[in-house]
C-alpha cells in the first residue's frame, strides 16, 4: 500500500478493462487521478467509486483521436492535479477482420485509438513531466504487437506501432527523467475480448475457451494487467525504460 503516495496521474481508456482496474488500484496506492474516456457514465462511475473509498479521482469526457479535446483534456487534468509523474495509456479498439475484408473506416479508426491517441496525449504529457524531473509513461500493446494473429489486421498493426513507439519515445526521453514502457496483455477477461466473439460470430463461451488456451490456462483479468502496471508506474521499476512487459499467462512461450 502507498506505492504511488503523492503522485498524480492521467489515465486514458479509464471507464472500463484495464485502464479502470489500473485507475482502482493506483488510487489505492496513494494516486490521484484523472480518467479520460469518451463513456461519460461508465467513466463517472469509476471516478466516483474511487472517490467513496477515499481517493481522489476526476473523469474527463474525451475523444483521445482528436487534438482538441486531448488539449482541453489534459489542461483541465493538469489544473486538478497540480502536475503529473504518470500517464498511462489504455484507450483501444480491436476489428476482428483481415485486410481483404478491412473497411478504410475502421482502419483508420483502430489505428486513430490505439497509435495516434497515444501521440497526442504524449505530446501533450511529456514537456509537463519534463519540467516535473521526470516520471512514468505507460503504453498498452499486445501480445499481437509481437506476433501476428489471424482476421486482426489494423489491431496487430497499431499494436507493433505502440511497441515500437514505446521505444522511440524512451530513447528520447530518457535523458529527461522519463520512463516510456510498454505492457503488452495477453487475452484479457475485458469487454473488448467479449466483443471479439461477437464480430467472429462464433459463441461467446468457445471463444473465451479458446483464448484459455495458454500454460496457466486461462485468461487473465484486467486486475492483473493492472498490477504489472503498478510496478512500471512506481519507482519499483526505476532503472526499467523501453522494454515490452509481456503479461499473458505464457501464451507467447512456445511462439
Amino acid at each position: 500500500m502507498g506505492a504511488l503516495n503523492h503522485k498524480r496521474a492521467i489515465i486514458t481508456g479509464g471507464a472500463s478493462g484495464i485502464g479502470a482496474a489500473a485507475a482502482r488500484l493506483f488510487a489505492v496506492e496513494g494516486a490521484a487521478l484523472a480518467l479520460l474516456d469518451r463513456d461519460v457514465e461508465s467513466g463517472r462511475g469509476v471516478a466516483d467509486e474511487i472517490v467513496r473509498d477515499g481517493g481522489q479521482a476526476e473523469f474527463i469526457a474525451c475523444d483521445v483521436t482528436r487534438a482538441a479535446d486531448c488539449a482541453a483534456a489534459v489542461s483541465r487534468a493538469l489544473g486538478s492535479l497540480g502536475g503529473l509523474d504518470i500517464v498511462m495509456h489504455s484507450a483501444g479498439i480491436i476489428v476482428r477482420r483481415s485486410v481483404v475484408d478491412l473497411d478504410e473506416a475502421d482502419w483508420d479508426r483502430v489505428l486513430d485509438v490505439n497509435v495516434k491517441s497515444v501521440y497526442l496525449v504524449s505530446k501533450l504529457t511529456i514537456p509537463v513531466l519534463r519540467a516535473g524531473g521526470g516520471g512514468s509513461i505507460i503504453t498498452i500493446g499486445s501480445g499481437w504487437g509481437l506476433v501476428g494473429g489471424p482476421q486482426a489486421a489494423s489491431y496487430c498493426a497499431s499494436k507493433g506501432a505502440v511497441v515500437l513507439l514505446t521505444k522511440a519515445m524512451a530513447i528520447d526521453c530518457g535523458p529527461d527523467g522519463i520512463r516510456v514502457n510498454c505492457l503488452c496483455p495477453g487475452d484479457t477477461d475485458t469487454p473488448l475480448l467479449h466483443g471479439e466473439a461477437r464480430q467472429l460470430g462464433v459463441p461467446e463461451e468457445s471463444f473465451l475457451a479458446a483464448s484459455a488456451r495458454r500454460p496457466l490456462g486461462r485468461i487473465g483479468t484486467p486486475r492483473e494487467i493492472a498490477q504489472a502496471a503498478l510496478f512500471l508506474a512506481s519507482d519499483a521499476s526505476s532503472y526499467v525504460t523501453g522494454t515490452t512487459l509481456l503479461v499473458d499467462g505464457g501464451g507467447l512461450a512456445g511462439g
